[in-house]
C-alpha cells in the first residue's frame, strides 16, 4: 500500500486526491490510530463539507476517541443542513451510541439503512446495537443482511463468528471466522476470535500460534499495546492450559504492566476492567510453581480490586490452607473446580470485550460502507469492543 501511494503521489501528483486520503485513513484506522485518521478527515471534511464518503469513517473516529461533544454538534449540524442523507442519520446514531443510549441508536440506524438500504455503516451499527443487548439471535440475522448485500469484505462474516462463539456455536463461529479470513488473513482481531474458538476447542498450540500472531500484527502496525491486552490475557490462559508456567506468568505480568500504564485511548478504565481475573489467574500460576506466599499476595490484590471474585476467594482460601500445611511440593489439588471457576471468569471477560467491540462498529461500519455502501473499509462503531476476546 505505502508503494502505491509514493508512486501516485509522486508520478500523478495525487498526494492531495481525496480517494487516496480516504484509502490513507482507512489504514490508519484499521491499526487503530485514531487521531491520525480523525486528522486526515477532518481536513479533508472542512474543504469540502459535502464529501459523505469520509464521514462515516470520520464519526468512527470520534466516536472511538470519545468526543460526544463534537459528535453532538455534528449531527445537529448534519439534520440541519443534510436531512434527507443516510450519513445525517448515522451520525446522530453514532452520537446515541457515544452515550450508550442503544435502543435511540438502533432507531436512527434504522432510519439510515431505510433510507439506503446499500449504506453499509447503518446495517453494521444498526447490527451491532443488538449485539451490545445481548440479543444475539437478532444480530445475527442482521450480520447475516450485510454478509448478503456487502460481499467482499470480511467484516460481517467476523461479527457473524464473534456472534456465533458468544452463543457457544462453535462450529459456526469457527466456519464464518475461516471464511473472514480468506477475505483478510491480517486482521489482528479476527486472529484473536479463531484463537478463542480455538482455545475452546481444547486445540492449546493452535490457539498460542494465533495469539501471538495477532500481536506480532499489532506491533508491526504500530497499534497502542493497551488496545491488544485481551489477546496477551488469552495467551497467558492458553499457556496456563499448557502448564507452561513460566510463559503463563510473564504474560500475565506484561498484562498488569500495561494495563496501569498511562494509555492514548480515552477510555482508560477499560484496561482494567478485568483486572481481578488476571490477579487470580496469576496466583493460580504461582500456586502451580510453588510459590505460595506470591500467590497469596496476588490473590489478595484481586480481592482489593472485586472483593466478590469468586475464584480469587477460593483460590485464596486454599492456598492458606497450603501455606498453613507448610506444602510448597507446588501440586495443587482439586484443579478441575479451580479451572471451572476460570473458565467462568475468562466468558466474562470475553462478553465485556465483545460489549467494547461496540466501538469496533465504528472501525467496521466504513469497511462496508464506503460513501454509498458499495465500497470495502473498516469502520468501527460497536460490538467488539473494542474489542468476543477471551480474558
Amino acid at each position: 500500500f505505502s508503494n502505491a501511494v509514493d508512486s501516485l503521489s509522486q508520478h500523478y501528483n495525487l498526494d492531495t486526491n481525496p480517494d487516496l486520503l480516504l484509502s490513507k485513513a482507512e489504514l490508519l484506522f484499521t491499526q487503530c490510530r485514531f487521531k491520525q485518521a480523525l486528522a486526515i478527515t477532518t481536513s479533508v471534511l472542512a474543504a469540502d463539507q459535502y464529501n459523505f464518503s469520509f464521514l462515516p469513517l470520520h464519526l468512527a473516529c470520534l466516536h472511538e476517541l470519545h468526543q460526544p461533544n463534537t459528535l453532538f454538534l455534528l449531527a445537529h449540524r448534519l439534520a440541519d443542513t443534510y436531512p434527507d442523507e443516510p450519513a445525517t442519520w448515522l451520525a446522530v446514531g453514532v452520537y446515541y451510541l457515544s452515550i450508550s443510549q442503544i435502543a435511540e441508536a438502533r432507531r436512527f440506524f434504522s432510519k439510515a439503512s431505510m433510507m439506503n438500504p446499500h449504506f453499509g455503516p447503518a446495517w453494521i451499527g444498526f447490527a451491532h446495537t443488538f449485539a451490545l443487548e445481548g440479543e444475539h439471535d437478532q444480530a445475527v440475522s442482521a450480520y447475516g443482511t450485510a454478509a448478503r448485500l456487502f460481499q467482499g469484505t470480511h467484516l460481517p462474516q467476523l461479527f457473524l463468528g464473534m456472534q456465533h462463539l458468544q452463543l457457544h456455536n462453535l462450529t459456526l463461529a469457527h466456519e464464518y471466522l475461516t471464511t473472514a479470513h480468506n477475505l483478510c488473513s491480517t486482521d489482528p482481531l479476527l486472529l484473536n476470535e479463531m484463537g478463542v474458538v480455538f482455545y475452546h476447542l481444547d486445540h492449546l498450540p493452535e490457539a498460542i500460534k494465533l495469539f501471538h500472531h495477532s500481536l506480532a500484527i499489532a506491533d508491526e502496525i504500530d497499534s497502542d499495546p493497551t488496545f491488544w491486552l485481551a489477546t496477551r490475557a488469552n495467551l497467558g490462559h492458553a499457556y496456563r492450559r499448557q502448564h507452561q508456567w513460566t510463559l503463563a506468568l510473564g504474560e500475565f505480568d506484561e498484562v498488569l504492566r500495561q494495563g496501569s500504564a498511562p494509555s492514548q485511548h480515552p477510555d482508560s478504565n477499560s484496561n482494567t476492567t478485568g483486572k481481578h481475573n488476571i490477579l487470580a489467574a496469576k496466583g493460580l500460576v504461582l500456586l502451580e510453581m510453588g510459590r505460595t506466599w506470591e500467590a497469596i499476595g496476588s490473590l489478595h490484590e484481586a480481592l482489593g480490586v472485586c472483593p466478590q471474585d469468586p475464584v480469587a476467594t477460593d483460590l485464596l482460601a486454599r492456598a492458606l490452607e497450603e501455606n498453613v500445611g507448610g506444602d510448597e511440593s507446588g501440586e495443587f489439588g482439586d484443579e478441575g473446580r479451580t479451572e471451572d471457576l476460570l473458565e467462568e471468569a475468562v466468558e466474562v471477560k470475553r462478553q465485556e470485550i465483545m460489549r467494547r467491540g461496540a466501538r469496533k462498529a465504528g472501525r467496521k461500519g466504513r469497511v462496508v460502507g464506503g460513501g454509498d455502501g458499495a465500497g470495502a473499509g473498516r469502520a468501527r462503531l460497536s460490538e467488539g469492543g473494542e474489542d468476543s476476546m477471551m480474558v
